[in-house]
């Protein structure tokens, strides 16, 4: 008998008997987890074997045996007896420090240094053996008192499907270099995105936050750098098509894979150089399934800056005053600066808003009314909710699965939040031997309130910041305080009336959709075609209210409305063939074809003069000045055909050789089409004879590829000339009007930029993957690098898009995966991985001239130097008293910033200017390790990055441009008569000759180790859960962004890009301005299946 329930077993020894059962007790088991296969045994021998397992017991009287639960005291004194044993491998092998323990007890033993072990049982129980890298394996105790359990390998992890480009491969012989994160890993790190459950679990793979806010972006790069202005960043496949990852669920994936080296990209082609993440979401199987989980979470604030409080702002105010005498007198003397004392008494001396009381007359001297933390009336402690619902079955034939989500972000600013719905239906349909089919809908919704973090006035951290400490958010009479209540001020404004004045919603909704029919032909070739489509409407409305004075720095309000509208249509397919043959050959051949078209579409209404706040961007009729309104229109298309054979012979020499062609609309007509090939070879060496067996080397694989990929990441109209209507007005007859030109010049000779990339890598095994590492050193060399290069004024155009030079990034990755401890009831893992990377530009057009870039110049592309290089100049101090006359060579004072003369021409110009440092890291990684004590799990992620630099732009306006603004506290230090030692100038008005040059001032060291998970999660035991009627119950208790261990003074080493329109851009990175602070997280989390 097998796989039958005691009641059945009960009832076929009656039919074989005159025995008769009956029971003392509800007999309520219904488990089918017996089976015998016996001969020669009494009625009495089986029920002690049976029901033992099982805590019951029986007594027999004549032909009725009575059945009922063993009392506490016989499960005490149920006799026991010693049993021993060994444990050896497949070969005979003794195996050291295996677990042996009584099943259901707390008995247990491990294995001496020959195999042996010994411990107490009774007839009956079973006993359960389980070691690192083996099979676990259960022997039911009978009267025998020794046995002899050889146990197997476990080859589970070796023979893991791994995803990967249009198909799959077992994870042994796979040749490329390729990450993967499984569901249940995503699971112990609550996130509202999939790139935040991946962070630090790949190397190779550098996920940075750039934001703090609900919905902020994750910058994604995969081996560095592929290119200065196209697109770095990778390409994500969902469940086939091409997709945005940051709408999808996290608790709505099954894997996440990523593809690194170009033996696994190139079969993608034009889109593979920055790598591929390829995910697959969880679809409906097995048995029915319901399954709910929430997280609930509290965001704090994790770091606040230090900035003066209101008596502080006053008398840095003071010596501000004093100082402008020194270095400006000219100004000074014609009443150019007003003394603080003087619009202090006089609230109307440069107050433009009327008179305001910001002071009062206390023991004989002004102070003031207000001392407002500005970072305390914006900042707040928020909480955030996630609730995820899922049904999951099959019926034999369909499989079919239903996924909902629902998340409510709060922002630890106030205003900001984000709120998401989704929803996904997933169906596969087997209708004959020969033919399935299947479809995924999913739609979301997000609604999301965003805060202005844009360089320049308006960007709310920065408001935060700089607005003076002595104005209140709001006066008795409801009107905001302002900059201009106090005389002379500028820069930022009450960041509180600019987030409930400003008003900037941003409302997605995203369709996703895809369906497939398989044809099987015959064993091992079917043919796939696949039909995917992917539809966004976004709609960004703007509202400035009628008490706002910040519109384009002009009074009044305005609304507008943006709507994007997007539709990308991709159609596959894929012919398939797998066959074995002399017992030796294993081949896989795939060939594909591929078309995508891609739209997009832009209209923008803008209105001034609103009428009533409360129509906002719903009536635009309400306006009285109606702008000119916009609109815009783009599309591509690309074609594409594919093929990839995997080889292997003897299951140990491994061969991957894959090509695309492309052809894509974007490109100059000369080269449209490019051929992207790659070829791999793995060796299984550990399966040779001279390895096979061996106890210390369990797996062993080399592997070697190269190949190339491309990137089409630039405008869709990049190699044709535009026609523009912007400064084509031209007079005629005395009447302005409107023409229309040439805005951009034609480039028929643009190119694909193109990849190749060479990786060397090795899996390494030990004692049964009791220890693995996976490490691989790789090459990347981009050619014909696109770029908006400068073009001569004469030619009337500053830029022409063109392929303008060579990129070169290597690196050395690993992961190591350990098992510390393992015994009985507790255990401990770590999980280590490491990546280092080195980029450098070879080449560059105009003979490798240096090209200065935006942001402000800030940084350089020189051949030789990492892309996005740090130009300014050093920084040896400030001039001291003693060094009066050598400063005056410079025009210099003492107290004034003391910058390098490089070239020593006595003069300081852009001849002095040098590489200051890298935005890009030498390494970064994280450190893992979980632990396990019976239902509890403990998990710690250590993240760290070492050797890169952050250019604080920001301090140029927060601590080096005074007297307009409030200032960090860092200004309490520095340079006077008395502190010569200071390394920041001394303080003077902003407009009184301060030093707005670029130099390494404002640079700080961006290593940092941070504290990046804790979680500790609890398993319901799976008695408990049955007597609840459920199959699982887990709960965690998590905190995230623990602690940073930095230089940095700003909120985060993780820091924004320079803006948005810059933030895939190499040469824009770790330039930080003013981004929105990351809280810290603590979250509670269940995860309940019925």
């Amino acid at each position: 008998m097998e796989n039958v329930d005691l009641k059945t077993l009960l009832v076929e020894i009656e039919k074989k008997s005159d025995i008769r059962f009956t029971y003392l007790n509800q007999l309520s088991d219904t488990n089918k987890d017996i089976s015998l296969a016996v001969t020669n045994k009494t009625v009495e021998e089986i029920l002690n074997l049976v029901l033992s397992k099982k805590g019951m017991e029986f007594t027999r009287t004549g032909n009725t045996i009575a059945i009922q639960m063993r009392s506490p005291q016989n499960r005490q004194t149920a006799p026991t007896k010693k049993v021993t044993g060994i444990v050896t491998d497949s070969n005979g092998e003794p195996i050291i420090g295996a677990n042996v323990s009584v099943k259901g007890t707390t008995t247990g033993t491990i294995t001496d240094i020959d195999g042996h072990f010994s411990l107490e049982a009774i007839q009956g129980q079973t006993i359960l053996v389980s070691f690192i890298g083996y099979s676990s394996k259960e022997i039911d105790i009978t009267d025998k008192s020794s046995y002899q359990i050889s146990m197997s390998d476990d080859t589970q992890n070796l023979d893991e499907v791994v995803v990967i480009g249009y198909g799959t491969v077992r994870k042994k012989d796979l040749t490329g270099a390729v990450g993967s994160v499984k569901s249940e890993d995503m699971m112990q790190r609550p996130s509202t995105s999939i790139s935040q459950s991946i962070s630090g679990r790949i190397a190779g793979v550098n996920i940075s936050s750039n934001s703090g806010r609900p919905g902020g972006n994750q910058t994604i790069r995969i081996r560095g750098y592929s290119s200065i202005n196209a697109t770095n960043e990778p390409l994500y496949i969902i469940d086939g098509v091409p997709g945005d990852i940051n709408i999808l669920n996290p608790n709505d994936i099954e894997s996440v894979e990523v593809l690194k080296d170009a033996s696994s990209t190139a079969i993608y082609g034009t889109r593979g150089s920055n790598g591929v993440i390829v995910v697959t979401t969880k679809r409906g199987k097995n048995e029915i399934t319901v399954n709910y989980n929430t997280y609930l979470s509290l965001n704090t604030v994790a770091k606040k800056l230090d900035v003066l409080n209101a008596e502080q702002f006053l008398a840095v105010e003071d010596m501000i005053y004093a100082n402008a005498k020194k270095f400006d007198p000219n100004g000074f003397a014609s009443g150019k600066y007003i003394d603080p004392s003087v619009k202090r008494q006089d609230y109307l001396v440069g107050n433009t808003k009327g008179k305001r009381e910001l002071f009062k007359m206390e023991g004989g001297k002004l102070v003031p009314l207000y001392d407002i933390d500005w970072q305390d009336m914006l900042e707040r402690n928020s909480f955030s909710q996630i609730h995820n619902l899922s049904f999951t079955g099959s019926t034999g034939k369909t499989n079919y699965g239903v996924f909902l989500g629902y998340t409510n972000d709060q922002g630890i600013v106030k205003e900001s939040k984000l709120e998401r719905f989704s929803g996904r239906v997933t169906v596969d349909q087997t209708v004959s031997n020969w033919l399935k089919l299947g479809t995924t809908l999913s739609y979301s919704e997000v609604k999301e309130r965003r805060i202005d973090t844009r360089v320049g006035y308006n960007n709310v951290p920065r408001m935060m910041i700089e607005m003076i400490p002595i104005v209140p958010y709001k006066y008795d009479d409801g009107t905001y305080g302002r900059r201009e209540d106090y005389g002379g001020m500028e820069s930022a404004d009450n960041p509180l009336a600019q987030i409930n004045e400003n008003i900037t919603p941003y409302n997605s909704n995203i369709f996703m959709g895809n369906a497939y029919a398989k044809i099987t032909f015959m064993k091992g070739l079917d043919f796939t075609s696949t039909i995917g489509v992917n539809r966004t409407i976004n709609m960004n409305p703007y509202y400035n209210s009628t008490q706002s004075d910040i519109v384009n720095g002009v009074g009044g309000n305005q609304a507008s409305i943006t709507n994007n509208r997007s539709l990308q249509i991709l159609w596959s397919n894929i012919l398939n063939y797998n066959t074995i043959f002399n017992k030796m050959h294993s081949l896989n051949v795939m060939l594909g074809q591929e078309a995508q078209s891609y739209e997009y579409f832009q209209n923008v209404a803008t209105i001034d003069g609103i009428s009533d706040d409360y129509y906002q961007w719903y009536n635009m009729g309400a306006g009285s000045t109606l702008k000119a309104p916009s609109s815009n229109y783009t599309g591509d298309k690309m074609l594409s055909y594919f093929a990839r054979i995997n080889y292997s012979f003897k299951d140990r020499y491994l061969v991957t050789v894959t090509g695309r062609f492309d052809g894509s609309s974007k490109f100059g007509e000369d080269d449209r089409f490019a051929f992207f090939p790659s070829a791999a070879l793995g060796w299984r060496a550990s399966e040779e004879d001279f390895l096979k067996g061996n106890k210390v080397i369990s797996n062993l694989k080399p592997r070697v590829s190269y190949g190339f990929t491309g990137n089409s990441g630039i405008p869709t109209y990049g190699s044709m000339a535009n026609l523009s209507t912007s400064g084509m007005a031209y007079p005629f007859g005395g009447t302005r009007e409107n023409g229309i030109g040439v805005g951009s010049l034609a480039n028929p000779l643009l190119r694909w930029e193109k990849t190749g990339q060479f990786n060397v890598g090795l899996d390494l095994g030990f004692l049964n993957e009791r220890i693995s590492l996976s490490a691989d050193y790789y090459i990347k060399h981009t050619t014909d690098m696109l770029l908006n290069a400068p073009v001569p004024t004469t030619s009337g155009f500053r830029s022409i898009s063109t392929n303008i030079g060579n990129m070169r990034n290597s690196g050395f990755e690993f992961t190591l995966n350990t098992q510390n401890i393992q015994t009985k009831n507790f255990s401990w893992s770590s999980m280590l991985n490491f990546s280092s990377l080195k980029n450098k530009i070879t080449a560059l057009s105009q003979g490798d001239a240096d090209i200065i870039m935006a942001p402000n110049n800030l940084t350089i592309l020189r051949v030789g130097e990492s892309v996005g290089s740090f130009f300014g100049y050093i920084r040896d101090g400030v001039w001291g008293e003693n060094e009066a006359e050598q400063a005056a060579i410079y025009g210099k004072l003492p107290g004034d910033a003391k910058l390098r003369d490089v070239n020593n021409d006595k003069q300081i110009n852009e001849s002095d200017r040098v590489i200051l440092g890298k935005g890009i890291p030498d390494f970064y990684g994280t450190f893992t390790n979980t632990f396990k004590y019976k239902d509890f799990d403990l998990v710690i992620e250590l993240q760290y990055s070492c050797g890169s630099k952050i250019y604080w732009d920001g301090l140029g306006t927060c601590a080096m441009r005074q007297g307009i603004a409030n200032s960090l506290s860092m200004v309490l230090d520095t340079w006077t008569p008395e502190n010569q030692g200071a390394t920041l100038e001394q303080i003077r008005p902003s407009n009184a000759y301060y030093n707005s040059l670029k130099d390494d001032a404002r640079l700080y060291n961006g290593s940092f180790i941070r504290g990046k998970n804790i979680s500790l999660g609890y398993n319901l035991p799976s008695d408990i859960c049955k007597k609840l009627h459920l199959k699982a119950l887990r709960v965690t208790l998590s905190a995230q962004n623990i602690f940073v261990i930095s230089q940095y003074p700003g909120f985060d080493p993780e820091t924004t890009v320079y803006n948005t329109t810059t933030q895939n851009e190499a040469f824009a990175q770790n330039i930080e301005t003013f981004g929105y602070p990351k809280p810290r997280t603590f979250s509670f989390g269940a995860n309940i299946t019925f």
